[in-house]
């Protein structure tokens, strides 16, 4: 048995007689239990072009309703190339073809957004009821 300070900053610290290694067992229990319930969030990226055919945009939302049922997030990044950034609201009308098409599959977290040479929307999940 080990005499272990329980509370230091307390008004007379508060002390505790206990098996310590016993104690320190369970904490790293407790800490591999907690680890091992929490769920990890991966953002996967799907980039687009404003020249993207039709055929090629259903296969890019077919991937990414793929990733939001494993529960990712998604980077959705239309990539703007030379003059192409002078027609940005081609890009931002596919941006928005995109959410019609994923709304019931999805939340948007970012809303199309323009950063540099590429638009960028994040959507996530629905969380399940």
């Amino acid at each position: 048995m080990d005499l272990v300070e329980v509370s230091p900053n307390a008004e007379p610290p508060v002390c505790k007689i206990m098996d310590y290694g016993k104690y320190r067992y369970k904490q790293s229990k407790k800490l591999h239990d907690a680890k091992k319930s929490q769920t990890v969030v991966h953002v996967k990226e799907i980039r687009l072009r404003p020249k993207t055919e039709e055929h090629d945009i259903q296969v890019k939302i077919k991937h990414i309703k793929k990733f939001l049922e494993q529960h990712d997030k998604v980077k959705i990044s239309m990539v703007f190339r030379g003059r192409e950034i002078s027609f940005t609201e081609i890009g931002k009308k596919l941006m928005e073809q995109i959410r019609a098409q994923l709304i019931e599959h999805c939340v948007v977290d970012q809303e199309p957004r323009l950063e540099g040479r590429s638009m960028v929307m994040i959507v996530s999940p629905k969380k399940n009821k």
